[in-house]
């Protein structure tokens, strides 16, 4: 057998020219391929060691790009993309200019949904088999999604609607189930491998559709359909799938080409709504990922032979950090504090909350939805709930922040982590619309802390208030603020002059109030830190603008509706005519790269700051304003 079998690899084509017995050791070079690229680059890493085995089945068995395979969430498509043409870019992998760490339609022909949020996939899957079928075309349909997006209730919600006729029209699809977290158990061996061919294979089918027209419409249909379904749940955990529409098969061993590909083959020919069961183990392959998954998930560059080190020194508190601590703190003090989160306990900092406090630590899955009238109805009851979130998830949930929480006016506190941008996640991950989607919504406080400290002392103050309020900090770390004890609060609604310079008033909201600063030091301008998006501190705003001539507004949030449209209203109202330079993230999604490097292509660095103001207002020595209205 030839060695680098990977390098022949350039499309799915090519693998499916392969023999058999060739596709093991392709997944061996795949595996070991993925492996050290994420220890080159970064990126997640668990999720995809764990879904090589059925990316090449999938690919072997079914004729992609014409068949379509969505990937749900899409953090474990690394092998998807080796084996479609990106191999040799994988060195770009979450890069500025390189390819995505998810799906994306314009990266490949492959990629035919573009995903990174979960659960998302059996309703695309379901649009693309409806599609195909009204087009009278003969292709196949295939949503890949894990056991973790499968708590999310739009999954549900497609898994209900698949298996129904539309128009007379039933789908054909597949749904692969890709468990990685129950371990594989011993029904998983040969006779459930025996069984689950059984039952994707013709005879199997026509036994069953066979009997079901002899028996139908006598006594002995209904006892027999039950029979099924009980026999059948004896030795699969199927029987909620059959009752959606589905024809369930599994579970199946996900590491194991000969029971995947013969499987696959055999639902490939069937018709309607199937449902294939695997299993697979997160990290598998590489011993370090399969003892701690979650470590691995989505690690920095390392030395596979060593894995993953403990930094020399230790590294500065990250705003989720700081967080955690905080809620830990707080719920000492307070009784009536309760955590939740839709299953992002480390990524949002709440590990130690639930060791300390597993009586009020809430995860509730990928069900954003749920997680916020879950905290309403906790708040009714006069309880202190506490929504640990990302602020690109948050937008999941929002007619339940509306309908639910502000319109009853419930004292629910969100604490939006990844607000901004949020570096090699790309668009799909960034917290670029919370300040607008927010701050028009009746009853609701938005507060955006400059640094570290700060952001202890506003989740402070939030949850100290009566009302629905959101508190939003970035990923990673900050200026590196020294954090003080205790549990002091801001004064509510109030901003502060950080700088006083001449002519020009910068309004800085959240930690791009350092870049202003920094920009105002060679201006000359002043600086105020706003803390408060809503209320917004129109005392301050008002008395800046009747002191200067000119104001720039600065936040790491979208320009249309943020902070400072927030200003220009208020600048408005008094009928003040001053003019006025808003930055923020234009009007377009911001690609995937390092963060530093993403502020600066959007003009929100110290120097694009310094640039933008110069370029507006006119240039040193004398700054000469323009006589402009509001803009």
């Amino acid at each position: 057998m030839p060695k680098d079998l990977l390098k022949t690899i350039n499309s799915p084509a090519d693998l499916r020219r392969l023999a058999r017995p060739q596709l093991v050791q392709l997944a061996d070079e795949l595996r070991d391929y993925v492996l050290k690229s994420v220890s080159q680059t970064g990126g997640h890493l668990s999720s995809n060691l764990g879904t090589v085995e059925l990316t090449i089945a999938l690919h072997y068995v079914f004729n992609t790009p014409y068949d379509r395979l969505v990937w749900d969430v899409g953090h474990q498509t690394y092998p998807h993309k080796i084996l479609t043409g990106r191999r040799d870019r994988m060195d770009t992998l979450r890069q500025l200019g390189g390819i995505s760490g998810f799906p994306r339609r314009e990266e490949s022909e492959y990629d035919v949904f573009g995903t990174a949020h979960s659960s998302t996939s059996i309703s695309a899957t379901l649009g693309m088999a409806l599609a195909a079928k009204l087009k009278g075309e003969d292709r196949k349909a295939v949503a890949v999604i894990g056991d973790g997006a499968m708590s999310g209730g739009m999954a549900f919600e497609a898994l209900n609607n698949a298996g129904v006729t539309h128009a007379g029209v039933i789908a054909d699809m597949l749904v692969v189930l890709n468990d990685n977290d129950m371990s594989i158990s011993p029904p998983v061996g040969a006779l459930n491998k025996y069984l689950a061919r059984l039952m994707s294979g013709k005879f199997y089918e026509a036994a069953r559709e066979g009997a079901k027209s002899v028996l139908r419409n006598t006594p002995l249909y209904e006892f027999a359909r039950r029979f099924e379904e009980h026999t059948k749940g004896m030795v699969v955990p199927g029987t909620i799938f059959e009752e959606f529409g589905f024809t369930y098969v599994g579970p199946i061993d996900g590491h194991d080409l000969d029971a995947l590909i013969p499987t696959l083959e055999n639902l490939r020919e069937r018709k309607g709504p199937q449902f294939l069961h695997v299993v697979t183990k997160k990290g598998y392959g590489y011993k370090l990922a399969e003892a701690d998954p979650v470590a691995y998930h989505g690690p920095g560059r390392f030395d596979p032979a060593q894995g993953l080190q403990k930094p020399a020194t230790p590294p500065k508190p990250t705003f989720t950090q700081v967080f955690g601590q905080w809620l830990c703190d707080m719920a000492e003090k307070d009784s009536r504090l309760i955590g939740i989160t839709p299953a992002m306990r480390e990524g949002s900092g709440m590990v130690e909350f639930h060791r300390r406090f597993p009586d009020r630590y809430h995860d509730v899955g990928i069900a954003e939805q749920h997680a916020i009238t879950f905290a309403a109805g906790l708040a009714c009851e006069g309880l202190k709930p506490v929504v640990a979130i990302y602020s690109t998830f948050l937008q999941r949930g929002y007619d339940q922040l509306i309908h639910d929480v502000a319109l009853q006016n419930l004292p629910v506190m969100f604490a939006l982590d990844r607000a901004g941008l949020v570096g090699a996640d790309g668009a799909t991950h960034a917290g670029a619309y919370d300040i607008a989607y927010l701050r028009c919504i009746p009853n609701m406080s938005v507060l955006a802390p400059a640094d570290e400290n700060e952001c202890r002392m506003a989740l402070t103050s939030a949850f100290e208030q009566n009302h629905p309020v959101a508190v939003r900090y970035p990923r990673g770390a900050g200026v590196g603020a020294a954090v003080q004890p205790g549990l002091s609060a801001l004064r509510w609604g109030k901003g502060e002059v950080r700088r006083r310079g001449q002519r020009v008033a910068i309004l800085a909201f959240g930690t791009l109030l350092y870049p202003a600063l920094a920009a105002a030091d060679r201006l000359d301008a002043t600086v105020a830190n706003m803390r408060f998006v809503k209320p917004l501190d129109a005392e301050l705003v008002l008395d800046l603008a009747r002191s200067h001539e000119a104001i720039v507004t600065v936040e790491e949030g979208c320009l249309m509706g943020g902070a400072g449209s927030a200003v220009m209203e208020t600048l408005h109202s008094a009928g003040l005519d001053v003019p006025v330079l808003t930055l923020g993230l234009p009007d377009r999604f911001i690609e995937h790269g390092d963060p530093a490097k993403l502020l600066a292509m959007v003009g929100l660095d110290d120097a694009g700051i310094e640039q933008s103001i110069l370029k507006r207002f006119a240039v040193r020595p004398s700054l000469v304003l323009p006589a402009a209205a509001n803009s």
